[in-house]
């Protein structure tokens, strides 16, 4: 018993090392998921006109005119879970590991990593919440006839407004604030009661970050619809630009650049197609 004793308060000691393994797992895992589908989606170059793909894996398709059926919403929602899980994980690994050090550094607390585990739960399931949201907005996109098999708006009009929404929002108070928030780690934790060992604290605590960080990301996700919902370029590029925006001085900047960049596109794109 003292052996096992020892061999645990080694591990806990290495906290920070056992929740990024943990982190790099669960990306890795989420990726792969990810670009399962996405080849899956590919057909082998099929002529998929008057047909959609459904994300599941396993080649399933079904007209376009026909309604959605249950396990076509779920294998959405669980394509768009698990993506949001692969892109946002990485912009909230600095949150989880100083959440981790400052557990390790209260004296009265000595469960980082349990801590820890919850603060990235209650985080997560406020994504997993929004992935709820996309895959209703997708399903009402399609029903308008506004996406195609390879789940992209049709209307240039339509990719243009959402473009131009995005550009426009990375200009607002309400971005700016969110991203504070998602930019200070050790600040948001000690403005919101510090450390909480306890389950249901810890995973408020993750769920507020994330509520934040949904806040300061969301429209980034709705240009998924202009260029792919599948698109794993797009992917990895949106999720390289959220955890820039978060971890580097210029952040703010680059937020703001990006925005004007959005703005263009929207207004090239609309005027391509009118």
């Amino acid at each position: 018993m003292v052996m096992n004793d020892a061999a645990l308060t080694a591990v806990l000691r290495r906290d920070r090392v056992v929740v990024l393994a943990c982190l790099l797992v669960l990306v890795v895992l989420a990726w792969a998921y990810v670009l399962w589908l996405a080849a899956d989606m590919q057909m082998g170059g099929m002529d998929m006109t008057g047909y959609r793909t459904i994300p599941a894996g396993m080649g399933m398709m079904m007209p376009a005119a026909a309604p959605w059926q249950r396990i076509e919403f779920a294998f959405v929602f669980v394509m768009w879970a698990v993506m949001m899980v692969g892109m946002m994980t990485p912009s909230v690994a600095p949150m989880i590991l100083i959440y981790a050090r400052v557990g390790r550094q209260a004296a009265a607390q000595r469960q980082p990593v349990a801590a820890s585990a919850w603060f990235a739960g209650g985080y997560l399931l406020i994504w997993v919440a929004f992935a709820l949201i996309a895959t209703i907005v997708q399903w009402s996109i399609e029903r308008a006839g506004w996406l195609n098999s390879d789940m992209v708006v049709t209307s240039g009009i339509l990719g243009g407004l959402i473009l131009i929404a995005a550009g426009l929002y990375q200009w607002t108070p309400i971005k700016d604030a969110c991203l504070q928030q998602c930019q200070s780690p050790l600040q948001f934790i000690q403005r919101n009661g510090g450390f909480r060992a306890e389950p249901f604290g810890s995973l408020a605590l993750g769920a507020r970050h994330g509520a934040y960080c949904v806040g300061c990301c969301w429209v980034l996700m709705a240009l998924l619809f202009v260029v792919g919902v599948m698109n794993v370029l797009w992917i990895a590029l949106i999720m390289i630009f959220v955890l820039l925006e978060k971890i580097i001085p210029a952040g703010r900047l680059v937020s703001r650049i990006a925005g004007i960049g959005f703005i263009v596109a929207g207004v090239w794109l609309i005027a391509r197609s009118v």
